[in-house]
């Protein structure tokens, strides 16, 4: 038997594509998501080594209460993949909408470290495990619209190194999983809520990133020796890279 895995955001996406492949791989995966149909739906296909499990990682008591009430036998979680997040506009700072920023802060930022935070007592209790944040090159990288979704990200990226600060001298990994930019998921339909012709747009002939791509490189990540510890992995499809920095300069604004 393989590892007992927590991943979030297990719906669809990214999370569905982390979940069918580790359960490929032997291990025990707790599919963790808001959308419980979908997660019957899974256990329906992948069969008695995926637990089906409601939550909404933004709501306090919902994490606590799914935590209290996953059984014995899939109590101890030996990974857990904090994939759950979202961004929401793409509009500059000061024609966003505030109730979005609080969204992606309360999912991409509080869910994440909440949830870590539930979980890393039984794991330096046991002196092992796993944490596998997902983060975004947009934590690295800033371009327009990103201004809050990049700075939790960002905040993702340095929680994760100052984690492993912290968990200096125990046998507990932490990696940052800072994808560019992907497609067969629900993340731009979302940003752009449900403008479908913007997302075929930014996608188009992009050949970019699929969620399978990140099943396969968690895989990996699970499959090394346990005294190495990836602290973080960038990865873009070849067609995304970087450009020039912007001048603007006064007698253009004329």
């Amino acid at each position: 038997m393989g590892e007992t895995i927590l991943v979030t955001g297990a719906s669809s996406g990214f999370g569905r594509a982390i979940c069918h492949r580790l359960v490929a791989d032997g291990h025990r995966v707790i599919g963790a998501a808001r959308r419980f149909d979908r997660l019957e739906e899974m256990r329906e296909e992948l069969g008695s080594h995926f637990y089906p499990l409601k939550m909404d990682v933004s709501d306090q008591q919902q994490v606590d209460q799914a935590l209290d009430d996953l059984p014995a036998e899939w109590s101890e979680v030996d990974v857990l993949v904090n994939n759950a997040g979202l961004a929401l506009g793409l509009d500059p700072a000061y024609q966003a909408n505030p109730e979005d920023w609080q969204t992606m802060i309360a999912t991409n930022i509080w869910g994440l470290i909440y949830l870590t935070h539930r979980l890393l007592p039984q794991m330096v209790e046991r002196d092992s495990g796993y944490v596998i944040n997902m983060g975004s090159t947009a934590g690295t990288v800033p371009y327009p619209g990103a201004n809050v979704y990049g700075a939790t990200k960002a905040f993702v990226k340095q929680f994760s190194l100052n984690l492993r600060a912290d968990l200096a001298g125990k046998h507990i990994r932490v990696t940052t999983i800072e994808p560019g930019l992907c497609e067969g998921t629900e993340f731009s339909t979302v940003r752009f809520k449900g403008d479908q012709e913007r997302v075929t747009s930014l996608y188009k002939g992009a050949q970019a990133i699929r969620p399978e791509d990140i099943a396969e490189t968690i895989a990996w990540l699970i499959q090394q020796p346990k005294h190495l510890n990836i602290n973080r992995i960038e990865l873009m499809p070849v067609s995304q890279t970087f450009g020039p920095q912007p001048v603007f300069r006064e007698e253009e604004k004329e």
